[in-house]
């Protein structure tokens, strides 16, 4: 892996904002309480979940206590989203602070490892931009999935 000065996370996540947005972008606001089994995400918590999960990272990344694992509580916060319109802003935001954290660390506050624990524990500070990425690619697939089953041809993410 290059060095993390040497390689640009912020182009990255804007990248993965990018293909999630155009893969998505089928899905509409009539859309927002599909599941296709009871107990999976909906579609507005699919997109939520990504908002979330990026700074979910973030914050892990930064408390000296590393990842917060009390996922019965993410959970329940992500219960409460109900509107794809909401959860696609939720995104954006989480894009947005995810881009200027990558952008207001040097090489070597990226390079720092992360607290010690289950998730990522002594890792370059940087990885959380990668897991962030794949994270995001995950649960875009699986909304490709939701817009199939919905009768909906979702766009190839990688395309203009």
């Amino acid at each position: 892996m290059p060095e993390p000065a040497l390689y640009d996370y912020a182009n990255q996540l804007r990248n993965s904002e990018d293909f999630f947005t155009r893969s998505t972008n089928v899905l509409e606001e009539a859309d927002s309480s599909f599941h296709p089994q009871p107990g999976m995400m909906t579609v507005a918590q699919q997109v939520g979940h990504v908002a979330q999960t990026i700074h979910w990272f973030l914050e892990g990344a930064t408390q000296p206590e590393g990842f917060n694992l009390d996922f019965a509580a993410h959970a329940k916060e992500l219960a409460g989203v109900t509107s794809l319109t909401t959860a696609r802003g939720l995104l954006k935001d989480a894009y947005a602070r995810a881009v200027e954290f990558a952008r207001s660390r040097s090489a070597e506050e990226l390079a720092k490892p992360l607290p010690q624990g289950p998730v990522m524990g002594g890792a370059p500070t940087s990885e959380i931009f990668l897991a962030m990425i794949e994270h995001a690619a995950h649960h875009r697939g699986a909304l490709t999935v939701y817009s199939r089953q919905l009768g909906k041809v979702p766009a190839m993410p990688y395309g203009g």
